[in-house]
């Protein structure tokens, strides 16, 4: 008999990065591991890190080493490095951090199982040297669907892809893909890479040129994962936008969206990643009209000053952006915007930010994030010299978090007395006496929006959607009472 070998992911970082470890958790159940959910208890622990921005990449480098303490305290052997980091840095960062066993990249993934048996044998699997992957494709996106076959695409696994006489534990018409946890959420990966080229980004270098999945892969993995439980799916991807441009069909999306919709058990569908530049009449249509669509606008504006938008090398400006939401809005009232902001931006003067100011002020945006400027290596604006002092920077990123901080609570407010529909996500006692519940409505999306907190949690199980009236706010954070009688209920009612 096989000794039994055991595997943990801890996963950094995007959604990606949670739909990616959950096909390298299918590949290795698939070859026989068994996985377990705390490091400690595992002879590998694999950390999915996150590459993105250097506070992101600290806490993968801290999630390394605190699983390299495990070692000799338990039943830990080996602690190996994946992801974006692993993909950027590769042998930098394996010479960097001794205590990762591997660091192995995205074309390592279809040999994971053996990847990992070497390293725990004592076994060394060299670093790959990073290259940019966005070459390994076509410049054109209508050649890219047959040479993709040939490019590592994380999370855009099939059963086909395991080795010979393997086959998914969960069955073969099962996606390449073993769920991690029991929420009511998942995340599916609609395509991988950008093919935009903002000065400030580095992702596509290490994440590739755009290429989408087919809609048949999407279809059959979401009912695949309506049959586990699953109540809300959130389409995810570098930009989901321009979904189906190397398919032929740039409205792709606009197609796919009902069918998904339509899915036995899936009562919520949200798509994330929109590139204000990119989108289209018809897309918001769909998006504010489709029952079981969430209303929901992820949209990634990052200024709103012409001139540090133009250095950015993407398009628009306040006026045009406030339109943009004025048409969402004037289709759906209640649909929930978001979005990420950088300032600092080398260039960025006073007048800038105070535009920039000016539009968050009227934009009336359910949650914001917002991001000082740092260098990232690679990029066209590391290579800017009109930089400005980090105690600018850092003072204007206090200033503008401190009003997105007043603005997303002013907008909770005026939630207050709405009816919303709540994906119920957690039920359980608080302080060991009373039943609390928390769950989150169509405009607000896992991790990032803030949350609906019950003030009952009698009567609710989780996975369930609950019609609810706002009675109050905590923040961002919406308080609301749940109107049992009126279920059950679809998005449809939500717009």
């Amino acid at each position: 008999m096989p000794e039994r070998r055991t595997v943990a992911l801890v996963t950094l970082g995007c959604a990606r990065n949670e739909v990616d470890s959950e096909e390298l958790a299918g590949r290795l159940e698939a070859d026989g591991w068994q996985l377990v959910e705390d490091a400690e208890e595992a002879d590998v622990a694999v950390v999915n890190t996150c590459g993105f921005v250097e506070a992101a990449k600290k806490d993968s480098v801290d999630a390394l080493l605190e699983a390299n303490d495990l070692k000799g305290h338990g039943r830990t052997q080996a602690v190996v490095a994946v992801g974006c980091m692993a993909e950027r840095y590769g042998k930098e960062l394996a010479e960097a951090l001794p205590e990762a066993d591997g660091v192995l990249g995205f074309d390592d993934y279809a040999d994971i199982s053996d990847r990992l048996q070497t390293i725990l044998n004592g076994g060394i699997h060299a670093s790959h040297t990073p290259r940019d992957r966005r070459k390994l494709l076509p410049i054109s996106p209508a050649e890219r669907q047959s040479a993709g076959e040939e490019v590592a695409l994380p999370g855009h696994g099939a059963p086909s892809d395991l080795p010979e006489g393997v086959a998914p534990v969960s069955g073969p018409r099962a996606p390449l893909r073993r769920r991690l946890d029991g929420s009511p959420v998942a995340s599916v990966k609609l395509a991988s890479g950008c093919d935009r080229r903002c000065s400030f980004c580095a992702i596509p270098s290490f994440r590739g040129s755009f290429i989408s999945r087919r809609p048949s892969d999407v279809l059959n993995e979401t009912r695949w994962l309506a049959e586990q439980g699953v109540k809300e799916v959130m389409l995810v991807s570098e930009n989901n936008t321009s979904y189906g441009k190397d398919l032929g069909d740039i409205r792709l999306l606009e197609t796919m969206l009902p069918e998904l919709a339509e899915i036995d058990g899936i009562e919520r569908v949200r798509v994330s990643y929109l590139q204000p530049a990119e989108m289209r009449p018809g897309l918001i249509d769909v998006l504010t009209s489709t029952p079981n669509i969430a209303p929901y606008f992820d949209l990634s504006f990052q200024h709103s000053a012409p001139d540090v938008l133009r250095a950015m090398r993407r398009f628009g400006d306040t006026d045009r952006f406030l339109e943009l939401l004025d048409t969402i809005r004037s289709k759906a009232p209640q649909a929930g915007v978001r979005s990420n902001f950088i300032v600092g931006f080398p260039g960025e003067t006073e007048a800038d930010l105070a535009e920039l100011e000016r539009f968050l002020t009227g934009a009336r945006l359910d949650a914001i994030g917002v991001f000082g400027y740092s260098d990232e290596d690679g990029t066209e604006a590391a290579t800017y010299e009109n930089k400005l002092d980090q105690d600018v920077v850092d003072e204007r990123l206090a200033r503008v978090s401190r009003l997105a901080e007043e603005l997303v609570a002013q907008r909770a407010e005026e939630r207050v007395g709405e009816t919303v529909h709540v994906l119920v996500e957690s039920v359980g006692s608080v302080d060991g006496e009373e039943w609390g519940a928390v769950g989150r409505a169509a405009h607000q999306a896992p991790e990032t929006d803030g949350q609906v907190q019950f003030t009952s949690g009698e009567g609710l199980t989780v996975g369930r959607i609950v019609e609810a009236k706002v009675v109050g706010t905590e923040g961002v954070d919406l308080v609301a009472e749940p109107l049992l009688g009126s279920l059950p209920c679809t998005e449809e009612a939500a717009r």
